[in-house]
């Protein structure tokens, strides 16, 4: 193929202008032939159209006119001037994105509140910012995993917890096999938890947790609780048969709500089984009980261990203690002498504190 065009430009450079025009007029022959067997419209790609006018614009519009067949004559002199003439910048189409600020402040509004996006948009309103269109709203708002419109009724459990947690309470049962003079013998123990602060409040132990005993330890714990400074608006239970209709009642004679669990949830009272696995796995599963008033104790150690000398790894605690006695300046050093250990229960449970100065 090399050859070919080597060959034709020998015969082109030793050629006179005759030659030269006799070349041309077959070479147009010969155009027209292979134009006819060709489509009568051929689509030329930008690459191609480059080429044309780059061999094309030094010729003329006279000439063109009589060379020009693949494309009309006039094509082909638009498109020279169209190249000649400078490019104009793109515009951006569309409405201008919506400033940085506003969009978290949407984020902002929707993450706190239960509010749709046209709600939203009369808070900005409110606040002198004008706000965007309802469908920026609602984009801005899908694209963070928000719904656009408002959440209407009780919403989920999650919401429940988080606008509850402050007077919120759960309450359950845990027992162990004892010792007594009978024998063996399951004795209970009712458990009560803050959902906000993780404090809890436990019965004293009993052999038979019947329906007068339970409605005692519910109008004791509220007392308990109050005298505590720790709200109580809500008690959550499961649906234990001990928890009967009395209990509920003696609830909300004193200004507390009880609240039943679904049937088939057994996630919805976490908080305090979390509490019941901590004080088996961490306390009752390590001691043969011997009677009523040795549960009490251990129950009693146990539970001033938890409040004021264990840290706490559940979600807004933060590893600290839910009862912290004295406030200590951090240090990034302590000599071994400085810190002493202490135990209960016979040593089955440990804390580590400074020494007094």
């Amino acid at each position: 193929m090399v050859n070919i065009f080597q060959s034709l430009l020998l015969v082109i450079a030793g050629a006179t202008q005759k030659d030269l025009a006799r070349q041309v007029k077959y070479l147009k022959v010969e155009n027209q032939i292979l134009r006819s067997r060709l489509p009568k419209r051929i689509v030329c790609t930008p690459k191609e159209r480059v080429r044309l006018i780059k061999f094309a614009r030094n010729l003329g519009g006279k000439v063109l006119r009589q060379l020009t067949t693949i494309v009309a004559p006039e094509t082909l002199l638009g498109w020279i001037r169209a190249e000649k003439k400078p490019k104009p910048q793109k515009r951006k189409r569309g409405r201008p994105n919506t400033p940085e600020q506003i969009r978290q402040l949407i984020l902002l509004m929707a993450r706190e509140n239960q509010w749709g996006y046209t709600r939203i948009m009369g808070e900005l309103k409110k606040l002198g910012i004008k706000p965007p269109s309802r469908n920026t709203v609602k984009s801005i708002l899908k694209a963070a995993g928000y719904e656009p419109g408002p959440r209407r009724g009780e919403g989920t459990w999650d919401d429940f917890l988080k606008q509850h947690a402050a007077s919120l309470w759960q309450c359950d049962f845990f027992s162990k096999r004892i010792l007594t003079l009978k024998g063996i013998r399951e004795v209970f123990v009712l458990a009560f938890i803050h959902v906000e602060t993780r404090r809890v409040i436990l019965s004293q132990s009993t052999f038979q947790p019947n329906e007068a005993w339970v409605v005692a330890q519910a109008a004791a714990f509220v007392e308990q609780a109050r005298t505590q400074k720790l709200r109580v608006a809500t008690v959550q239970r499961d649906r234990d048969t001990k928890f009967t209709k009395a209990v509920d009642q003696v609830l909300r004679s004193k200004r507390v709500k009880p609240k039943v669990n679904e049937f088939r949830s057994p996630n919805t009272n976490a908080f305090v089984e979390r509490f019941v696995q901590s004080i088996q796995q961490e306390c009752l599963d390590r001691f043969v009980i011997f009677g009523e008033k040795h549960m009490d104790h251990v129950c009693r150690e146990y539970l001033e261990h938890y409040h004021s000398e264990r840290p706490h790894q559940g979600i807004g605690i933060g590893n600290e203690l839910l009862v912290r006695k004295h406030n200590l300046k951090p240090a990034e050093a302590i000599l071994l002498n400085e810190i002493q250990c202490s135990e209960r229960l016979g040593g089955l449970l440990k804390s580590y504190q400074r020494k007094a100065a």
